[in-house]
């Protein structure tokens, strides 16, 4: 006889807070992103705080073929919807993902047009919004505030890590105080919040890695991205890496899924997990990868550990 499942402190039988989840309880069907590059910068590449960007950063890995800010926003959509159709046929709503660099990183009536523009495409029900701490303002995030009575609004920002010693050598040009302000500043408006974070940069050890736990689960979050550092071609820190490839803690497959699982024991269990492994297409690495593992194969096999490990999200939360 099968037993009943165990249902976790989020809602459903899955060992984690996953997205797919979130999303199912919020909206009660699959809504797609789709992803949109606005012609933005970031005020460390322009010369306004810094200049070269992040060390690990090369946009290009991660924007999917059809996002070029050439092509206006409604065809980007377009080819988005088109892109994902056959994998996500289901999906009859979408939400507008300005993912390219800082994408508040402009004025306001600037803003207010290219999100309206997004809002204004059938079946878009909302926004997520990518930028940096120190790209939001709060004449922004008052307006963003007023968007989101009537769609489902997101800002997630890119903090990286927990220590400023991290932050500035990896020229990200803020500081985590000045993450910690956006979040508190964005969530207590009502709009919800997401933050990303990257496992294996410069001069953290695993034990550094794991006691971010602590840390992030007091933020004001209702989503976070975790992915493993990925020496990108074209990027500073692939001539870094090549200098001193001691500095970095690398991760086979295996060793991150038990990694990341030590992580999420600790992390509180009302965060929901967008995504645990970054996925860049192979030309674009510079240094030994995973190969052509995908992230639903690397999904599955966390998802094993965790019933082989019998733990779950939160399962050592204090």
């Amino acid at each position: 006889m099968k037993t009943a499942e165990h249902i976790y402190a989020w809602g459903d039988s899955r060992r984690f807070n996953s997205y797919a989840g979130y999303f199912k309880r919020t909206f009660g069907e699959r809504i797609q992103k789709l992803t949109i590059d606005a012609g933005f910068t970031c005020p460390n590449r322009d010369g306004t705080v810094g200049v070269g960007g992040c060390t690990y950063c090369n946009n290009d890995a991660f924007n999917p073929s059809y996002c070029q800010s050439v092509k206006p926003i409604t065809q980007q959509l377009d080819e988005g919807i088109e892109f994902h159709a056959n994998r996500y046929r289901r999906a009859t709503k979408f939400l507008a993902y300005f993912q390219a660099y800082s994408n508040t990183y402009a004025p306001l009536e600037q803003l207010k047009r290219l999100y309206n523009q997004a809002l204004s495409y059938p079946n878009v029900i909302g926004l997520v919004i990518g930028t940096r701490p120190d790209c939001i303002s709060e004449e922004t995030l008052d307006y963003l505030a007023e968007l989101s009575k009537q769609y489902y609004i997101i800002v997630e920002y890119g903090v990286e890590s927990c220590y400023n010693r991290t932050l500035e050598r990896i020229n990200r040009g803020h500081t985590f105080e000045k993450a910690v302000w956006a979040l508190e500043e964005t969530k207590k408006r009502g709009i919800k919040t997401g933050a990303h974070f990257i496992f294996g940069l410069p001069n953290e050890s695993l034990e550094d890695m794991i006691a971010e736990t602590k840390i992030i689960s007091r933020l004001p979050l209702d989503t976070v991205k975790f992915h493993q550092l990925q020496i990108i071609k074209g990027a500073v820190m692939e001539k870094e890496y090549a200098l001193s490839p001691n500095e970095f803690a690398r991760f086979t497959v295996n060793g991150y899924i038990d990694f990341f699982i030590d992580f999420v024991e600790h992390l509180s269990p009302s965060i929901v997990i967008e995504r645990f492994a970054g996925e860049v297409p192979p030309r674009f690495l510079a240094a030994p990868a995973w190969g052509l593992i995908r992230n639903d194969q690397l999904l599955a096999m966390f998802e094993k550990r965790l019933e082989e490990r019998n733990t779950w999200q939160g399962k050592l939360f204090l």
